[in-house]
């Protein structure tokens, strides 16, 4: 599979990012599959949508575990780390899933401070060490006193991580790959850098057992194999001009399937992440658009949207006006939360007269 991060990581460098007031997630309390009635056809639903989660509390493994320090640990890259202090944890990257990650372990305490992605409300008054967009600041860390980070390679200036080395501060790297087939493997990388492999076991089980459980409730009122949503996720910042389409091993296209949609993209062989073309977009003739809420913004909502993407107006999708948005540190995050964030896509997706109306 390929890396969802270093397309993404260059648009976000290039000025792509979230845009001002781009890590407030959009507000909780979105109704679950229980509480709505899918339409009876999803494919001749007209209208956008927003997905909302239902709650964005943090639902910890354990209550005040006790970490196996000093440990050694050789991460992603393969350096060996050890860490000898996990009471003041910096945990940082494009998604917001380190950070929650080590919430849901138990530790959310010892977080000192935060990335723009890492917004959910238990972490959201922690300071910030990317205080321009996505950009890692030297001071801004080192103020912190961290005795530990975990980061990935999603955010930079990569020399910034190297200066917190250099400053004898351990950095434990994990994966940057991110998709609903890596979620559990991140919660142990994670969990193994802040001496928590018992509890990062159980949160990772506990994580698959809620993702599979969601696609099973989702596949109960999907359309049937091979006749699913024909589905593309487009990576939006109309300010900077930046329209690009995200394609197999992007991790989108795990997130498509596993709302019973079909990764359209992946049908004609887009992979990673490609500026959109007018040829492309109608050749794979979507019926719905996941985006980020954010990036919908950037253009002037749907109707902005259509006029900066033409091509769009030759799909059913935006025949239909079919865009289904949610907020930009949760739709791409896969993490703990992934089935969380499945359920409120398929609510938008299948019960759209229940979620909140885009604009």
């Amino acid at each position: 599979m390929l890396a969802l991060v270093p397309v993404l990581a260059l648009l976000v460098a290039c000025g792509g990012g979230a845009p001002e007031g781009g890590d407030d997630p959009a507000a909780p309390g979105g109704p679950t599959l229980a509480d709505v009635q899918p339409v009876a056809d999803p494919h001749s639903y007209v209208g956008p949508s927003t997905a909302r989660l239902a709650s964005a509390s943090v639902d910890p493994i354990a209550e005040n575990p006790e970490p196996e320090l000093p440990l050694t640990v050789t991460d992603a890259q393969g350096t060996s780390v050890t860490v000898h202090d996990a009471s003041r944890i910096l945990a940082l990257d494009l998604y917001g899933s380190t950070a929650r990650t080590v919430y849901e372990l138990g530790l959310g305490e010892n977080l000192v401070g935060r990335d723009t992605s890492s917004a959910f409300p238990e972490v959201s008054h922690l300071p910030l060490v990317t205080p321009s967009g996505h950009e890692l600041n030297a001071e801004a860390i080192l103020e912190l006193a961290p005795t530990l980070i975990i980061t990935d390679t999603s955010l930079g200036p990569w020399d910034v991580v190297l200066q917190m080395r250099e400053a004898g501060i351990p950095v434990v790297v994990v994966d940057a790959e991110r998709s609903l087939e890596t979620v559990d493997d991140l919660i142990r990388q994670v969990a193994a850098a802040v001496g928590l492999p018992d509890e990062g076991e159980a949160l990772a089980e506990r994580t698959q057992e809620r993702i599979d459980t969601a696609r099973a409730e989702i596949a109960e009122i999907a359309p049937p194999a091979g006749e699913g949503l024909r589905t593309v996720f487009l990576y939006v910042r109309g300010g900077s001009g930046i329209y690009y389409l995200f394609g197999q091993g992007s991790g989108t296209d795990s997130l498509i399937t596993g709302l019973g949609g079909v990764d359209v993209a992946t049908e004609i062989g887009w992979t990673g992440m490609q500026p959109v073309t007018d040829e492309g977009l109608i050749a794979m003739q979507p019926e719905v658009v996941l985006l980020m809420t954010k990036g919908l913004e950037s253009t002037g909502g749907v109707d902005g949207l259509l006029e900066a993407v033409p091509a769009l107006a030759s799909t059913p999708a935006g025949e239909n006006r079919r865009f289904v948005d949610m907020a930009d540190t949760e739709i791409l995050s896969f993490g703990p939360a992934s089935a969380e964030v499945l359920e409120a896509l398929a609510v938008a997706l299948y019960a759209p007269d229940a979620a909140q109306v885009a604009s």
